[in-house]
């Protein structure tokens, strides 16, 4: 147990729980001795910059979760520069102080309030004006741009106060206003104002703190200040203002706990007081031996409370005497959810309450299952009898026991001690079958990736709850852009996760810092690690390469692109749109077709190109030629036409022409001898010159002479008319429309230009005579010669006018038997119809079309039965 003993003596006791300080790296790269003049010189001009960090005199912020160190220089305080540059410098360092960058700090920019990381792992400074300046990881490059980007008015007086958390930034301007923004990382962040705390103008804000977003009901961040005897919390609804019933006195520090339910408030007359946010109660206070405010306050956890002066570092916990740690250097605390992270210039600590399961097994004096475990292992090494004296006192409890050794290694840092608790957890399931053997090997790996990360060369000092908390793939995207990629690729491939995110960030990468590597050089040594990854998206590749100016090297890296929904928008991205076209006809897509002819046809419009060019591309292809003629069928007639023209098609252009001319007919403006009259006219015109110069299509271009001729004949009758009646009528609609309104002699100009036949002529007039009721014009007009087509249309024309009588005026002059009698059974006359059908040689048919004829009136149905048995007309039926 003597080494049991030597862990807990490590301890120290706080309350009635135990907590460790975890030397983390000791000493850290940046407490070296600053390097040669020669040295700095060179590193100053590039790379990162090597040199004595005192944080004492730079600004620093800290990653949660291991994350880098950011610090630069203060200006505002007087330092004296040994062999480092006097231009300041931001640096970044890992948690184990190597190097990672630096660049120069901008110039002529107002002075640096603070910094902090975003919970994405961006860098931003807040300036003294209320502008943030934010910066790209690894490289400390400015982004979006150089450019701060404000927040505050210019009348507001600049920032008096500021607290980050992972998403926003709270700051107290000089006029004790309360600006909010909770969207840093975005490239226009939107600030607001919350409600005014109604600070007065002698008064003075002592201290601020947050209550985070996710710990607030409403959803928006709670503002606590620290004023006079008061506490003002300050939300976008409203001001609250407590403290005054529990006589806290003036509050120097606030810091709120991890959950957001707890306030640490270090009072005027120095003590420390632990409350609820909503100031209901104090829960416990301790009296500090100094009544001077501390430089920094932090959570340790949920059950303790930091408080650092100069030299002095002292946990506070709600019972007992209090845990001091002297240092003789400035520090930085760090809090992270389960302890606290302390920096110095020589060393990365962490400090933090003993796991339970650790307690129960090095705990002085422990006999508990695990403890009695732990020795068990310890005597089975050494090949001692007592090691089954154990197992027997602890066989009932042996699933626990095991439990609380593999947890224990989780909470370790120092691997030999790792491994000795997992032998122990060995030993014990050598005699339990019932406990889950996944439980072990999931230990061994976490504890594997653990390792891997918090080696020096990394410096991601990770516990196992922090690790569970950021998950492997953020931890994997937090390694990458270190560049850490091949230690992010054997995790992700020990993990079983797909690698994809680590190679194509590699190959980004890799593009970027291969400025002078040959194109073929540089594709080869891409794709072999690129094939390692099935699935791979090599289109984003090439949309990097072909960003950093590598054009070549994209359309080379494009083709081994499987998807076509990826691949052919980065060749269009490219000016490749022959190539694009071919794939994207080769995948079958139409609309991926659609894409690359509707990106060709607007690249045209821009450049103003003549589409000549455009048209041939398309001709050659079957497919685009068949998709932009549906579409352009539909919207973009014109350009339709050209196309038609410039490939010979000239039927096709004309058949489209008149397909216009028949959307202009529909336009209720085209017949009202408007403007529009006149284009439709030429529409068709040009139709008719395009099918005469084709032989297939001598019927289509004599009928749209012929049209042409109709529609500028009837645009003439309906000026001369005064009557919109015409235009978009047939021939034989506009001769009767005109022997209607009594001018035969345009009908007959109708007549005479388009060769109507004198049959269809007398037709045309007998409707017309009878659609206006002039029975004197018809008798006369009958009368003038014998009809080409006979009494026929006289006869039809009057009986559906149903005036019987002038119908019998040219029945009997109809030559044929069987018009005479189908036309007296029309006006129900059976007797004389029967007669008529007598005369005739298939008499029998017509009987029975005449009782069909005259069945819907019974007398003469009846009637021209007794006819038809008359007549002998039997067996028709």
């Amino acid at each position: 147990m003597s080494s049991s003993v030597s862990v807990a003596a490590e301890w120290d006791l706080l309350s009635d729980r135990f907590y460790r300080r975890l030397t983390l790296y000791s000493p850290l790269p940046w407490s070296a001795p600053a390097p040669t003049s020669t040295a700095s010189s060179s590193a100053s001009v590039g790379g990162p910059v090597i040199g004595r960090l005192d944080l004492s005199t730079h600004i620093v912020a800290a990653a949660p979760f291991g994350g880098p160190i950011a610090a630069v220089r203060d200006d505002s305080k007087i330092v004296q520069l040994h062999s480092e540059p006097s231009r300041r410098r931001l640096l970044l360092f890992s948690s184990s102080g190597h190097p990672i960058a630096s660049a120069p700090w901008p110039p002529m920019l107002p002075r640096l309030h603070s910094l902090s990381f975003s919970s994405s792992l961006s860098l931003i400074g807040l300036l003294s004006d209320g502008s943030l300046l934010r910066f790209r990881l690894p490289d400390l490059q400015p982004s979006p741009s150089s450019s701060p980007v404000p927040l505050l008015p210019p009348a507001s007086g600049g920032v008096a106060d500021a607290v980050f958390w992972g998403g926003g930034v709270a700051i107290l301007t000089e006029d004790n206003r309360v600006v909010v923004t909770t969207d840093i990382e975005a490239a226009d962040p939107h600030p607001r104002d919350l409600a005014d705390p109604g600070v007065g103008d002698e008064e003075h804000v002592l201290c601020m703190a947050v209550v985070e977003p996710q710990f607030v009901m409403s959803g928006s961040p709670e503002v606590l200040l620290a004023v006079g005897d008061r506490v003002i919390a300050v939300d976008e609804d409203g001001v609250q203002v407590f403290g005054e019933e529990l006589e806290i006195g003036p509050v120097q520090k606030m810091a709120v706990s991890p959950n957001g339910k707890l306030l640490a408030a270090f009072a005027h007359d120095g003590r420390l007081l632990v409350i609820p946010t909503d100031f209901s109660k104090i829960i416990f206070q301790f009296e500090c031996d100094s009544a001077l405010p501390p430089e920094q306050i932090a959570w340790c956890g949920l059950d303790s409370v930091l408080l650092y002066w100069p030299e002095v570092l002292l946990m506070v916990g709600p019972n007992g005497d209090p845990v001091q740690y002297n240092y003789d250097e400035p520090i930085k605390l760090i809090p992270e959810c389960d302890g606290v992270r302390i920096l110095s210039n020589s060393s990365m600590e962490f400090l933090h309450r003993v796991p339970d399961c650790t307690t129960l097994i090095f705990g002085i004096g422990s006999m508990s299952p695990a403890a009695l475990l732990y020795d068990a292992r310890d005597h089975y090494d050494r090949q001692s009898a007592k090691a089954y004296d154990n197992y027997q006192l602890i066989s009932s409890s042996l699933p626990e026991a095991i439990e609380a050794c593999i947890d224990a290694a989780g909470h370790e840092f120092d691997v030999s001690r790792q491994r000795t608790l997992l032998r122990a957890a060995t030993y014990g399931l050598a005699f339990c079958s019932r406990f889950p053997h996944e439980r072990f090997q999931e230990m061994c790996k976490m504890l594997r990736v653990l390792n891997a990360v918090r080696d020096p060369e990394i410096g991601m000092p990770l516990t196992i709850q922090q690790y569970k908390l950021l998950t492997a793939p953020v931890l994997i995207g937090r390694l990458i852009n270190a560049n850490q990629h091949l230690l992010a690729l054997r995790i992700s491939e020990y993990l079983s996760l797909n690698p994809e995110v680590v190679v194509m960030h590699w190959a980004c990468e890799k593009i970027t810092a291969s400025a002078t590597l040959p194109d073929t050089v540089l594709l080869e040594g891409l794709l072999d690690k690129l094939r390692l990854c099935k699935g791979i998206s090599y289109a984003a590749v090439a949309a990097h390469a072909d960003n950093c100016g590598r054009r070549r090297s994209a359309a080379m890296l494009v083709d081994h692109e499987l998807q076509s929904s990826k691949q052919i928008p980065m060749l269009l991205s490219i000016d490749e749109q022959d190539k694009a076209l071919s794939k994207a006809i080769e995948s079958g897509d139409t609309d991926l077709v659609y894409l690359v002819l509707f990106h060709i046809w607007q690249k045209i419009a821009v450049e103003k190109k003549a589409p000549l060019d455009f048209f041939g591309v398309i001709n050659a292809r079957p497919v685009a030629r068949g998709l932009f003629i549906a579409y352009a069928r539909h919207s973009k007639h014109e350009d339709l036409k050209d196309f038609f023209l410039s490939t010979g098609r000239l039927q096709d252009a004309a058949f489209l022409l008149l397909k216009e001319s028949r959307e202009l007919e529909k336009n209720p403006m085209a017949s009202k001898g408007t403007s529009l009259h006149g284009p439709q006219v030429r529409l068709i015109e040009q139709a008719h010159r395009l099918f005469a110069e084709t032989k297939e299509h001598v019927f289509e271009s004599k009928a749209s002479e012929e049209h042409a001729k109709l529609l500028r004949s009837q645009h003439e009758l309906e000026v001369s008319t005064k009557q919109a009646i015409f235009v978009g009528s047939s021939v034989s609609d506009t001769i009767k429309t005109c022997i209607a309104m009594g001018n035969e002699r345009a009908a007959l100009k109708v007549k005479s230009e388009f060769k109507v036949p004198d049959k269809r002529w007398y037709w045309l007039k007998t409707c017309a005579l009878a659609t206006v009721g002039n029975w004197d014009a018809l008798e006369k007009f009958s009368r003038e010669k014998r009809p080409p087509g006979g009494y026929k249309p006289f006869v039809e024309a009057c009986i559906d006018a149903g005036q019987k009588n002038e119908a019998l005026k040219y029945i009997p002059k109809l030559t044929d038997p069987r018009e005479r009698s189908e036309a007296y059974a029309r006006m129900g006359m059976a007797k004389e119809a029967a007669d008529a059908a007598s005369q005739a040689k298939d008499s029998d048919e017509l009987f029975g079309r005449l009782k069909i004829t005259l069945a819907q009136n019974s007398a003469a149905a009846s009637i021209f039965d007794t006819l038809r048995d008359r007549l002998s007309f039997q067996g028709a039926y």
